[in-house]
């Protein structure tokens, strides 16, 4: 039975506090690779809910076993099977590459993350009283503008909170793209470890973990205030976000009749 091993302090004060260039590029790569990961997943997520809407049935085929397929799978194995399954370029933008380990570990994050988006997203649109499209399309607006002006933002109030948790989710994930060779936090203090046997290098990164999270919630805070905010005493009937949509200037003239 292994005895309890102390804390080296020393060690994680120096990566938190006193972080090196190295650790600042794993750090820069998990969030980029979140980012863009979370990004394309919702909007994979959009795209799978309307096909799921879909007056078309082999749509609502396809996005059921989308569904069913990356949601009933480890993303683990979704990750392994995407990098080697697959030949995938290297991206430059000037002085920054991104290496073709992270494209392959962005895109198995977002074709994941769009699964689950999808039933986000769904949940979101149904919550909106259907008598609204009715309305939106009985004077004269098409499905897709309809649900672009009307549907879309006021669904965003039911699918902002869970997609936080999802995104929160989503920089914890960016650990197993590791295991394809993507130099990021949990490869930084990996690499660490294998080479001195400390394992607060560990713990380290755990904290950075915390920090980008803890972040991101103050963020996600700030953002469902504003959608709070929207719904104002002031709110606008139905009608008036019928005229918005299809005339937005008026809606600015209107705005600056009431200030």
């Amino acid at each position: 039975m292994h005895g309890l091993v102390a804390v080296d302090w020393h060690v994680i004060w120096q990566q938190v506090f006193h972080p090196s260039h190295v650790l600042f590029r794993t750090l820069w790569a998990t969030v980029y690779i979140s980012v863009a990961s979370q990004a394309a997943g919702v909007l994979l997520g959009l795209l799978a809910a309307l096909a799921r809407m879909s007056r078309f049935a082999p749509f609502r085929w396809i996005s059921g076993v989308y569904v069913l397929i990356f949601r009933g799978t480890p993303l683990l194995v979704q990750i392994f099977y995407v990098y080697f399954a697959f030949s995938w370029p290297s991206l430059h933008f000037g002085f920054w590459t991104v290496p073709d380990a992270a494209i392959a570990g962005i895109v198995a994050l977002s074709v994941n993350e769009g699964a689950y988006m999808r039933e986000i997203i769904r949940a979101g649109i149904d919550s909106v009283d259907r008598g609204q499209m009715e309305a939106a399309r009985s004077v004269g607006m098409t499905y897709g503008l309809a649900m672009r002006r009307i549907i879309l933002p006021q669904a965003a109030r039911v699918i902002v909170p869970p997609l936080g948790n999802e995104f929160n989710n989503m920089m914890k994930n960016t650990s197993l793209v590791y295991t394809i060779g993507v130099f990021e936090l949990f490869a930084f203090s990996e690499q660490n470890y294998s080479q001195t046997f400390i394992a607060d290098y560990f713990l380290a990164i755990a904290v950075w973990y915390l920090v980008l999270t803890t972040v991101w919630t103050f963020i996600q805070a700030l953002i469902e205030r504003r959608l709070t905010e929207s719904e104002r005493g002031e709110e606008l009937s139905f009608r008036e976000r019928l005229e918005n949509a299809w005339n937005p200037m008026a809606a600015w003239g209107r705005g600056i009749q009431h200030r």
